[in-house]
């Protein structure tokens, strides 16, 4: 996630505006893999994605501190319709994206840790006891089951629920 969201900074706030990043990213190449952005090969570190991230955010600050609200761009990958852009506009995009992607890892985590919340003191989920969870969750999962007549295994299996 971390690649995917370099890769989407470093193109919103530098393609789309004329300010292009000054370092390569193979997988926006044409010769990438498909959706390579979203897996780290095995040559990429933790510390080195963090590392180009960090650096994306220098250039994305630059360039958030130079351009006004109103300034034009194009974005080539949107629709002719859509183009041209404010920078307004993708200020809000991109941080729709960055939210919509840490809302993932929240979950992720959440299926990881059993925790769920706010924090931890405050975890702004009902008071309620773990049989009304549980029964309350297979509930849902009947209601989402009935949807379409597909049948998923149930995400609350490996789940624990305060």
């Amino acid at each position: 996630m971390v690649k995917h969201l370099a890769g989407v900074e470093a193109e919103y706030f530098g393609v789309v505006f004329n300010r292009p990043f000054a370092e390569e990213l193979k997988w926006l190449s044409p010769n990438a893999e498909p959706n390579e952005d979203m897996w780290a090969r095995s040559e990429e570190s933790r510390d080195a994605i963090v590392g180009l991230y960090q650096r994306v955010w220098a250039h994305a600050d630059a360039t958030i501190s130079l351009l006004p609200l109103d300034a034009s761009g194009y974005v080539p990958w949107w629709r002719e319709a859509s183009n041209p852009v404010s920078f307004a506009r993708i200020l809000v995009h991109v941080t729709a994206e960055t939210h919509r992607h840490a809302g993932h890892a929240d979950i992720v985590r959440e299926l990881s840790d059993g925790s769920v919340g706010h924090r931890d003191g405050n975890d702004n989920m009902a008071a309620v006891d773990p049989a009304w969870w549980h029964e309350y969750c297979d509930h849902l999962e009947s209601v989402a089951r009935g949807y379409g007549g597909k049948t998923q295994p149930r995400a609350t299996d490996t789940h624990q629920h305060r």
